[in-house]
Order: structure tokens, then C-alpha cells, then sequence
């Protein structure tokens, strides 16, 4: 490593694609402008792993004499944490709760995000729901979904009779998983989309294929980005707050590289916001829109 500042923070994210990465990457560039610093990005690229590209780009980092390095990574294992950590000890994880350097880790409470998702469906009377679920290799899309059957649990509703189908948070594999659930012929009144990229492309396909939102089906995604408020209907979706968790990352970073003394947040309230697309199953008394649930 340089013994001189360069005043530069790498980031790594595993795609440019989306609103989710798009928001904190601009929160990110609008923190260290603040301070006079620069930003340097990071993707993964190739035909390798997507663990193996995440610990490339960050090592590229390391490498461009990065003062500190901001990871978002859910391909990441936890040995691969602490090898990059030894290799650059001014590094923070957005996003992932890792109890090896819990200073270091900002990451909102997923599992009660999951069981808000449940509550939401189930307080709005749906009992035969289906979940379009991110890759179960990722740490987050993981603990979301216990939260989210750990609810169902609670109301009577076992695991084996949820129709579950994996993808990967990405729009096309939000649509095909939307198709996959019409080919099913399962019955399903409500459904959970594991991030609102997934949501927002189901919707377009359900729409397609005559399936009316919310009267037919009732659809919840998860991040609350900014595409969820411009869907067709309206997307409700557990918000995540996640423009405040990356300020509050990188600003803790910042503190490590250049000894400023931003004062540092790590709550991080999870909740639910009610748009169009959920509605009640028939028979069932409606709840007003635009109502907000947290716990």
C-alpha cells in the first residue's frame, strides 16, 4: 500500500444494473464529495464465479492504493472477509451482518423485513401465497425468507405449501419466475418477490397474461427502491432504508481513512409501504392504501 493518501474510497458492487446498487452508489459519491474525496468503482466481470469476481475486484482495489474499500457482496463468504480484511483493514460491509467485525458492518434487519412481508399478505387475509426468491446462496435473500416463513409459520401456514422458485433479483428472472408460476397452475393469491426488480418485472407478466393486480393477486416486493412507486399498479414493499445505511458506512469509513467525526447511526427501521399492489382476498374487508406497517 501507498504510505500517501490518495484520497480515493473503492466500492465494489456485483452489477451497475438497478436501482438498488444505483442509489448507493450515488450516496456514496454524494458522501465523499462532501469531503473532497473521490470514488472508485468496482464490478464483477468474467466467466468466473460470481465469489470469485466479488474477491478480484476487490483485491483491484486494494491494489489501486484505495484509502478505504466499501464491499456489497452476497457471493462472499466469510473466509473470504477476513482474508480481504487482513489484506486492507480500513474496509466496511454494506449490507451484510458479519459478527467477526460487527464495527465494520452495516446491514438492516432482513429477517424482520421477511416477516413484515408475511404479515402484510396475511393481515390482508391471503393463506395460499407463492415467493419468487433471490438465489439461496445469498446471505440476505436467506435470512429474508426465514423471516418470511417463520411468520407463516406462526399463522398455521407450512414451508411445503408455499410454492417457492428460486432466481437471481434480476428483471429477467423476475418475469421468467412470474412464468414459471403460471405454468405451475398452482393456486396462489398472494405472492413475495424477493426484491422489487423481481416485483416489477412479475407485474409486467402477470399483466400480460390477464392476471388483475391487486383483485386476482395481491404482489409484495422487498427494497421499497425507487421503481417500486412508478409500477403499474403501485408496488407495496418492505422499504429498506437504504440511502441512510450506506451514508452511515461510508461516513464510518471515512472516519477510519481521514479522522473526521461524523457521528455514526446503526438502527436502521425496517417497514412496509402499502401502494395498490396488495390488496385483500376475496371475502375479505379491505385495508386502506397508503397505510404504513412497522414494527
Amino acid at each position: 500500500m501507498a504510505t500517501q493518501s490518495l484520497g480515493m474510497i473503492g466500492i465494489f458492487v456485483p452489477t451497475f444494473f438497478g436501482s438498488y446498487y444505483g442509489t448507493i452508489l450515488k450516496q456514496t459519491d454524494t458522501e465523499l464529495r462532501a469531503v473532497r474525496r473521490h470514488v472508485v468503482v468496482a464490478t464483477g466481470c468474467g466467466e468466473v464465479s460470481p465469489r470469485e469476481q466479488a474477491i478480484e475486484a476487490v483485491r483491484f482495489l486494494i491494489g489501486r492504493d484505495c484509502d478505504g474499500v466499501v464491499v456489497i457482496s452476497h457471493d462472499l463468504h466469510d473466509e473470504d472477509l477476513i482474508m480481504l480484511h487482513r489484506m486492507h483493514p480500513k474496509m466496511v460491509f454494506l449490507n451484510r451482518a458479519f459478527d467477526q467485525f460487527p464495527e465494520a458492518s452495516f446491514c438492516a434487519d432482513h429477517r424482520h423485513g421477511g416477516e413484515l412481508a408475511a404479515r402484510t399478505l396475511l393481515d390482508h387475509g391471503h393463506r395460499e401465497i407463492a415467493v419468487i426468491s433471490g438465489p439461496f446462496t445469498a446471505s440476505d435473500n436467506m435470512t429474508r425468507l426465514e423471516g418470511f416463513f417463520a411468520e407463516l409459520a406462526r399463522a398455521g401456514i407450512a414451508r411445503g405449501d408455499v410454492t417457492l422458485i428460486e432466481s437471481d433479483f434480476s428483471p429477467e428472472g423476475g418475469y421468467a419466475a412470474a412464468q414459471k408460476l403460471l405454468d405451475s397452475k398452482q393456486r396462489f393469491t398472494g405472492l413475495f418477490c424477493a426484491n422489487d426488480t423481481m416485483a416489477v418485472s412479475a407485474l409486467a407478466r402477470f399483466h400480460q397474461a390477464g392476471v388483475s393486480v391487486p383483485h386476482e393477486l395481491s404482489v409484495i416486493g422487498y427494497d421499497d427502491d425507487y421503481s417500486a412507486a412508478y409500477a403499474a399498479p403501485g408496488l407495496t414493499s418492505v422499504h429498506i432504508p437504504t440511502a441512510e445505511l450506506t451514508q452511515n458506512a461510508v461516513r464510518w469509513l471515512i472516519n477510519q481513512c481521514y479522522r473526521t467525526t461524523w457521528e455514526i447511526f446503526r438502527e436502521f427501521p425496517v417497514s412496509v409501504t402499502m401502494r395498490e399492489s396488495v390488496g385483500p382476498a376475496r371475502g375479505v374487508e379491505a385495508v386502506p392504501i397508503g397505510e404504513s406497517t412497522q414494527a
